[in-house]
């Protein structure tokens, strides 16, 4: 995942030399004589690297729009603060100033994607980022019912 516009400038910079190096490639199997099934198979991982940091990229992009995609589980939540401090065009060095804490704590949490973190600290990341979150809670489909702390 890009966290950073350094980290964002380095893939961008990476996907134009691997669009040209993925041509190329392609091009001196076509003279080695390969099929379009065999060149396929040779560039299977090159092509599936830059696919996935393509991916990568279209999500920084994204997010610096302030275009957010759903959370449907709580385990995304990470995810979704690391959005809101690109979005905002926040360090990390900056968040941790907000937060009063040294940097590297900020880097170690969105390098595990805030993994284990409280809601407590989830809230003041989120407030020192002047954001605002939604919970909506959906109930169970028809014909699935919940037993036990409260619910029957």
């Amino acid at each position: 995942m890009i966290k950073t516009d350094k980290a964002y400038r380095t893939a961008v910079r990476r996907l134009k030399d691997d669009d040209a190096h993925l041509s190329a490639k392609r091009e001196a199997l076509v003279h080695e004589g390969l099929s379009d099934e065999q060149i396929d198979r040779v560039l299977e991982a090159e092509v599936s690297f830059h696919l996935q940091l393509r991916e990568e990229v279209e999500w920084y992009d994204s997010v610096r729009r302030g275009d957010f995609q759903t959370v449907t589980n709580l385990q995304e939540v990470g995810r979704l603060l690391i959005a809101l401090r690109i979005a905002r065009g926040v360090s990390q060095r900056d968040l941790a100033a907000r937060l009063d804490v040294h940097e590297s704590l900020v880097s170690r949490d969105e390098r595990h994607e805030y993994y284990g973190i409280t809601l407590q600290r989830a809230q003041e990341i989120i407030d020192a980022l002047s954001g605002r979150i939604e919970i909506v809670m959906h109930p169970p489909t028809e014909g699935r019912e919940l037993v036990g702390a409260g619910f029957s």
